[in-house]
């Protein structure tokens, strides 16, 4: 309730349609992929061996493994409910954001064979 009534707030000392509003800030794709992981498949290690491969960009650990392209991204994690590992990647372009999922989800199979 607290980010709708902020949210509401700023629209009215805007004095701006949500339209126009929203046209001031740029767009954002998320590409959203997953991996069935194996019941022998050690993520702690695929994790560590992503890690290394991307050692030069930044990198936070802190909810699975998040790692940062300039402006876009890609964050692994597992699943509480099932063996998956998820991949999120974002960008200011589509593409671009399926193209990171595609890498890093290649670089897993990689790692995983």
């Amino acid at each position: 309730m607290i980010g709708i009534g902020l949210f509401l707030s700023h629209l009215a000392h805007s004095k701006k349609s949500i339209k126009q509003l929203r046209g001031n800030y740029p767009d954002y794709f998320i590409s959203k992929n997953k991996i069935t992981l194996e019941n022998n498949a050690d993520v702690r290690e695929i994790f560590q061996k992503i890690k290394d491969k991307y050692k030069n960009n930044p990198v936070n650990t802190d909810d699975g493994l998040k790692i940062e392209f300039g402006n876009d991204w890609v964050h692994l994690r597992t699943s509480n409910t099932e063996p998956i590992l998820r991949i999120y990647s974002e960008s200011n372009f589509e593409t671009t954001a399926e193209n990171i999922a595609k890498k890093i989800i290649k670089d897993i199979h990689e790692v995983m064979s």
